[in-house]
């Protein structure tokens, strides 16, 4: 795998976690690109929203758009199976068990 893939990989888990520890399970783009900063997983704004997106293509968030320039993403169901290592989503980084 190379490495532009490994890092969406990375980064969609990152998203899925962050989003799995936050009330209700939503979050805005601004917060999801602090945090996934914060894990050291570093990305632009623009990255996280384009993962945001593929994430909704596979059914891992919803995502709502209350205006242009902010994006709104909750987690499924199925994303928070992901985030915790419970079911597998290719293109998306299995957790490593946590201790």
């Amino acid at each position: 795998m190379a490495y532009p893939e490994h890092f969406a990989a990375h980064l969609r888990l990152t998203i899925l976690r962050v989003l799995a520890e936050a009330p209700a399970y939503k979050a805005n783009d601004s917060l999801l690109t602090s945090a996934c900063d914060h894990v050291g997983v570093p990305a632009t704004r623009d990255q996280v929203r384009t993962q945001l997106a593929w994430l909704e293509e596979n059914g891992l968030v919803r995502l709502e758009k209350p205006m242009a320039s902010l994006t709104i993403a909750t987690a499924t169901e199925r994303g928070l199976d992901v985030a915790a290592g419970r079911a597998n989503a290719p293109g998306v980084q299995r957790p490593s068990p946590r201790g």
